[in-house]
């Protein structure tokens, strides 16, 4: 399977801090990916570098999209790429509502027009159409309009940044509905789902859809990569505490020339 994506070597400075140390990360065509780590560890700065924000200034290495590589690229370039952002603190955006967003993204294709209608009555979604974006609504509503955005706009690659933090367990089940959505298989290939990668503390949310990989975060760096059920339990029974003991002696023992 051929990687859509990947970084390689990345490292990021912003306000020249280093805040990204030579990350090497690969998510292949139709795989979707956790990202875990305390807080501060880098995973925010992760994706707003991979989206293309310009605060977020590239010192060194690659990110490749369908194998093209894209740190040249604006915001707006990278999104008609198909990359998708949900934030996790999305700005407000005064004046402007979410039916006229849905109706730009939809605009001269009555088919589409009318999935993104199915979408909104499915998610129930109908209060917040005249509503200003992201304006006066609850943590679970605003992530919801992100997400509805996204499913309207059919990225290849989707990122989220901690979907499930600041949700109620009603909202969060409408929510895993629209993520499961989201990534679920292409009709046309029953075998492929859209890629993406999910930063989450919890991983409440990755009980709606089924992660491939999972990959903790630690001081600006990738620190482990692995079976997302097995990482998931280890973070549960121990907290972060564990993840950092071990990925420290990792580091450790590859500074001290060691190959255990």
């Amino acid at each position: 399977m051929s990687n859509l994506f990947e970084l390689k070597n990345l490292c990021v400075n912003v306000d020249g801090y280093e805040l990204l140390r030579g990350v090497n990360l690969a998510v292949p065509d139709g795989e979707v990916h956790a990202l875990l780590g305390p807080n501060g560890s880098g995973k925010t700065s992760l994706i707003m570098t991979i989206m293309g924000y310009p605060e977020y200034r590239v010192r060194q290495g690659q990110i490749l999209f369908n194998g093209e590589d894209i740190c040249g690229l604006d915001i707006t370039a990278r999104s008609r790429l198909g990359i998708g952002i949900a934030h996790q603190r999305p700005p407000t955006m005064g004046g402007v509502k979410l039916r006229q967003i849905l109706n730009y993204i939809t605009a001269n294709d009555s088919q589409h027009a009318s999935a993104v209608a199915s979408l909104v009555k499915d998610f129930h979604m109908e209060a917040l159409l005249d509503r200003e974006v992201n304006a006066h609504l609850s943590g679970g509503e605003i992530k919801r309009s992100e997400l509805l955005q996204l499913l309207a706009t059919h990225p290849r690659l989707v990122l989220l940044d901690e979907p499930d933090s600041g949700v109620d367990v009603e909202s969060l089940e409408l929510m895993g509905k629209m993520v499961n959505r989201l990534f679920s298989a292409d009709v046309s290939h029953p075998a492929k789902r859209r890629s993406g990668i999910i930063i989450t503390h919890t991983a409440h949310i990755l009980k709606y859809v089924q992660a491939d990989k999972a990959h903790v975060m630690l001081d600006g760096r990738i620190g482990c990569s692995g079976n997302p059920n097995l990482i998931f339990d280890t973070v549960n029974r121990c907290g972060y505490q564990e993840c950092v003991r071990c990925i420290s002696d990792q580091w450790g023992a590859r500074g001290n020339g060691r190959n255990d």
